[in-house]
């Protein structure tokens, strides 16, 4: 059978499957041929479920198919297919670990049972009764499996009281750390969070602007910024007119030198004293980035949460005057 037939056949099964015209283009095909296993020449009855990384879906799609995606193809393929087939109950993702975080280069991709299936039926004709059972079970699917996810998502309370999820990853566990530990020790009950990124960033996870108080920050001085320029906690402490700005140091960096500058800068109109702390999960994380943090900036480790060191400066915990 030629690779022409067998990617018609798979934008068939993805039309029938219920999913929108963008979701059955010959990218999808390719990628729902892929996460079968199925090459020009095999049986849909010989479909199989392996969990693929994004990188081996384009390899298989390469070697068998002639289409040779570029390695920046990645992320159109995970954001604008692979995603939606999540969503529709499609694939299962992290199959053998839930848990995993969403950035996670071990992330990986899997046709789930009810498509299976479908798959070993077609093309005769009990394939489009298992279409049907698919459809009418579609719901239930779809909660069970956000269910499942939630189940892995880090809760966080803020100091107001509301309750967030946060999507699972050690990243976001420093997060839910600086919330629940270094905020009532070292800032207190004054202290109002304005903001928290999330590693998420398109899955119905939050997104990374998880908890963003834009009128707050605002109205001290703060000008908008994207994401990526804010550190990943931010909290406004309104007694002592302070606010924290929180680096979560377990892929990226800490408040270096050039990430002070830069903040400083973005940051020139803002109203209130401006406190800088680097945090880590441990001592071994702590110690892997120690020549990198600034001077007169602050480094708190969740493994010892009552304890603070201090690069240098004039004070223990607060602004600090500095030149340039």
């Amino acid at each position: 059978m030629s690779k022409e037939q067998k990617l018609k056949e798979a934008q068939e099964l993805l039309k029938a499957l219920g999913l929108p015209k963008k979701q059955y283009n010959q990218r999808s095909a390719w990628v729902f041929l892929a996460l079968a296993n199925i090459r020009p020449q095999d049986d849909w009855k010989n479909a199989q479920a392996p969990m693929l990384p994004t990188v081996d879906i384009m390899q298989f799609i390469r070697e068998h198919y002639g289409q040779d995606y570029k390695p920046n193809s990645r992320e159109t393929i995970r954001r604008q297919t692979l995603h939606q087939f999540e969503q529709a109950r499609i694939v299962d993702r992290n199959r053998d670990d839930p848990s995993r975080p969403t950035n996670s280069k071990d992330n990986n991709y899997s046709l789930n049972q009810p498509i299976i299936d479908v798959l070993k039926e077609y093309p005769y004709d009990a394939w489009l009764q298992k279409i049907e059972e698919y459809k009418e079970d579609l719901h239930n699917l779809q909660e069970l499996y956000q269910r499942k996810l939630d189940m892995e998502k880090i809760p966080v309370r803020l100091p107001s009281g509301q309750e967030i999820k946060l999507s699972p990853g050690k990243h976001n566990q420093l997060h839910a750390d600086i919330v629940h530990e270094f905020c009532p020790r070292f800032i207190g009950e004054s202290g109002l969070v304005l903001y928290i990124g999330d590693t998420a960033s398109s899955r119905n996870e939050g997104g990374k602007l998880l908890v963003l108080e834009a009128a707050q920050l605002e109205a001290i001085g703060v000008p908008p910024m994207s994401h990526d320029k804010l550190p990943d906690v931010v909290v406004y402490d309104e007694k002592r007119e302070w606010l924290f700005l929180i680096e979560a140091v377990t892929s990226h960096g800490p408040v270096s030198p050039k990430r002070w500058i830069e903040l400083e800068k973005a940051l020139e109109t803002c109203k209130v004293g401006r406190v800088y702390v680097s945090a880590f999960l441990n001592t071994a994380e702590f110690r892997r980035h120690a020549a990198d943090i600034a001077w007169e900036t602050e480094v708190w480790i969740a493994e010892n949460p009552d304890h603070m060191i201090h690069f240098n400066g004039d004070r223990f915990l607060g602004p600090h005057e500095r030149k340039e």
